[in-house]
C-alpha cells in the first residue's frame, strides 16, 4: 500500500503548461489547415458583423426578433474568437504550448459563452412563441426593456457556475501535459488528471444537463406549442409564413445542440478519434453558417443587406 502511494506521488507532475496536440498528426497539412481556418474565421467575422450592422441601422429591422439576432451574431463572434485565433497561431508558429492560466481563461470563456448561446436560443424561441401564439400581447410582452433584460440574463446566468467549474478542473493535479484536443475543453483536461476524477465528471454532466439540456427541452416545448398553433391557422399562406419565421432558428438549434449532444454522449473509447471534428462543428462551422441560414430564408434581411450594399457602393 505504501509502495503504491509512493509510485503515485512520483508520477504526479506539476504541470505549468500544456501542449495542444490538435492536428499535429497531420504535419503536411499545417499550411492548408491554417488557410482554411483563416478563411472560416474571416467569414464568421464578416457574416455576423453584417448581421449586427443591418439590425442596428435598418429601421425595418428594429424589432425584438432582429434585436436578438444581432446579439446572437455578436455572441457567435465572441464564441469563435475564444478558440480560433489560438488555433491559427498554433498552426502558423507550430508552437502548441499554452500556459495553465491561459488554458483556464480559454476554458472559462468557452463554457460561459456556450451557456449564453443556450439561453439566448431559448430567448429567441420564446420571442417566436409570443409572436405566433399570443400575437395581440406581443408588443406589450416583448417591449424593449424586457428584451434587454432577457439578453442580459442570458449573458450572465452561466458565469458563476462555469467559473467554479473551470477552477475545479484546472486545480486538479495533472500527470500528463499533452492535451489531445484543438483547444482547452473539460473532457480532454480530465483525461490528463491523476487519480479518480469521477466527482468532477459527474459535475460536468450535471452542469451539461442543467445548463444545456434544460434550455434545449424548453425550446422543444415552445416549438411544440408554436407548431400546434400554426396547424390551427385557417390559411395555407399564413401557415407558410409562420413556419418560415421559425425554420431558420430551428436549423441553428439543431446544429448547435445536435453536435453538442453527440459530443457528450459518445463513448470515451471512440471520443478521441472524432471529438476534434465535432467540437469544430459546433464552435466554428455553425457560427459560419448562421448568417447564411438567417439571411437566405429571410426576405427582410436580404432587403436590408441590399440597401446597405447600395449605400456603400453609391
Amino acid at each position: 500500500m505504501e509502495y503504491e502511494e509512493k509510485v503515485e506521488e512520483e508520477n504526479l507532475t506539476i504541470v505549468g503548461e500544456l501542449i495542444l496536440l490538435g492536428f499535429s498528426d497531420l504535419p503536411n497539412l499545417q499550411g492548408f489547415l491554417f488557410g482554411i481556418f483563416l478563411i472560416i474565421y474571416m467569414s464568421i467575422l464578416m457574416g455576423n458583423g453584417l448581421i449586427i450592422v443591418i439590425t442596428m441601422v435598418d429601421p425595418t429591422l428594429q424589432t425584438p426578433m432582429y434585436f436578438f439576432l444581432g446579439n446572437f451574431s455578436f455572441l457567435e463572434i465572441c464564441y469563435t474568437s475564444v478558440t480560433l485565433p489560438r488555433m491559427l497561431t498554433n498552426l502558423w508558429t507550430q508552437n502548441r504550448a499554452i500556459s495553465l492560466m491561459a488554458c483556464a481563461m480559454q476554458l472559462s470563456f468557452f463554457l460561459i459563452l456556450g451557456v449564453t448561446e443556450s439561453f439566448l436560443l431559448v430567448v429567441m424561441a420564446y420571442d417566436r412563441y409570443v409572436a405566433i401564439c399570443k400575437p395581440l400581447y406581443y408588443p406589450l410582452v416583448m417591449n424593449h426593456k424586457v428584451c434587454v433584460q432577457l439578453v442580459v440574463v442570458s449573458w450572465i446566468v452561466g458565469i458563476p457556475g462555469q467559473v467554479v467549474q473551470t477552477y475545479k478542473v484546472i486545480s486538479l493535479p495533472f500527470c500528463f501535459n499533452e492535451l489531445n484536443h484543438v483547444f482547452c475543453d473539460v473532457s480532454p483536461l480530465l483525461e490528463l488528471a491523476c487519480g479518480d476524477t469521477s466527482v468532477q465528471e459527474f459535475s460536468v454532466y450535471a452542469f451539461a444537463v442543467l445548463l444545456g439540456m434544460l434550455p434545449f427541452l424548453t425550446i422543444i416545448g415552445f416549438y411544440f406549442k408554436i407548431i400546434t398553433t400554426i396547424l390551427k391557422l385557417p390559411l395555407v399562406i399564413g401557415r407558410r409564413k409562420a413556419f418560415s419565421t421559425c425554420s431558420s432558428h430551428l436549423i441553428v438549434v439543431g446544429l448547435f445542440y445536435g453536435s453538442g449532444i453527440i459530443t457528450y454522449l459518445i463513448p470515451k473509447s471512440s471520443q478521441s478519434e472524432i471529438k476534434n471534428v465535432l467540437s469544430l462543428f459546433y464552435t466554428i462551422v455553425t457560427p459560419m453558417f448562421n448568417p447564411m441560414i438567417y439571411s437566405l430564408k429571410n426576405k427582410d434581411v436580404i432587403a436590408a443587406l441590399k440597401k446597405l450594399l447600395m449605400k456603400i457602393l453609391a
